[in-house]
């Protein structure tokens, strides 16, 4: 098994590349731009081609929510067109894809979890493009599982966790939206789910119910919650306040309720979900050690 994976330096990809040391029944191959562009279908269809690469896990995307606004095109060419492309180039060799989508599909409108089967309806560029994205994969006769996820965060890369962590360091005081609310995930809990999918399908369909599902770590929070978690894993003194959506307009629109319904993962692949609160702290650990 050849897994090629995709925005391999982002934080989804850098915690594949530290998991895949464990499975040396597949060989990983990690690439990134400017080594590999996915937006360039003849480089990419000449790669998954001489490298025999069968399954694609696709961590790359363009999730500068504000900046799409502004920067369509080059959302429309990473979360679409990049991932027509990577559909187009593993139908040549019948391969196997796992892509990554956002709860940015839904309005945030809901008063229950998302179910993979509720109407999408984005609010903005960044989760327009993305569900184009997940379209060219479930409108494809390839072997495809599209995967739904919420307030990624990692060791790697920029994200709210390392945000958090240095914003408490400079000041006294924060004020952190308490009016959405999510569930956070862990990056590394989500790169298990990805590999344990692709190798318990080996030579199976990836899915035998459906190919779009929801993944995010147990449990809700508002940004205030996440944010005030962190600082008390931080063991850090700056005081976090509570402020509503309208106290800090950004350029795109944020839904105010994206919390996804886990059951179908769950059942279809038996796993158990971390609590968000346990993984945070286990990812701090890491942040202190590193």
């Amino acid at each position: 098994m050849n897994i090629l994976v995709t925005g391999a330096n982002g934080q989804l990809g850098s915690e594949i590349k530290q998991l895949a040391n464990f499975y040396k029944e597949a060989n990983f191959v990690f690439k990134d731009l400017p080594e590999l562009d996915i937006c360039n279908y003849a480089e990419l269809k000449n790669f998954v081609i001489e490298n025999k690469v069968n399954t694609i896990i696709n961590c790359a995307a363009y999730t500068a929510v504000d900046k799409a606004e502004v920067e369509k095109d080059i959302a429309q060419k990473v979360n679409y067109k990049g991932v027509q492309n990577l559909v187009d180039a593993l139908k040549t060799v019948n391969g196997k894809l796992v892509h990554i989508s956002t709860d940015y599909v839904f309005n945030g409108e809901n008063f229950v979890p998302y179910k993979e089967s509720d109407t999408v309806s984005p609010i903005g560029i960044y989760g327009e493009t993305k569900r184009k994205g997940e379209l060219a994969v479930l409108n494809s006769d390839i072997d495809g599982v599209v995967i739904r996820t919420s307030w990624l965060y990692s060791s790697y890369g920029n994200n709210f966790v390392k945000t958090m962590l240095k914003l408490g360091d400079e000041r006294e005081e924060l004020g952190v939206i308490f009016d959405q609310i999510g569930s956070p995930t862990y990056a590394k809990d989500l790169a298990q789910i990805c590999i344990t999918i692709i190798l318990k399908s080996k030579n199976n369909t990836l899915s035998s119910n459906g190919n779009l599902y929801h993944y995010s770590n147990e449990g809700v929070a508002s940004w205030y919650d996440f944010a005030k978690e962190i600082m008390i894993l931080g063991d850090n003194d700056c005081k976090v306040k509570p402020i509503e959506t309208k106290d800090y307009p950004t350029p795109a629109k944020r839904p105010h309720y994206s919390i996804l319904n886990k059951s179908k993962i769950k059942i279809d692949f038996d796993i158990e979900i971390p609590f968000w609160k346990d993984s945070l702290k286990e990812c701090i650990i890491k942040l202190k050690n590193k």
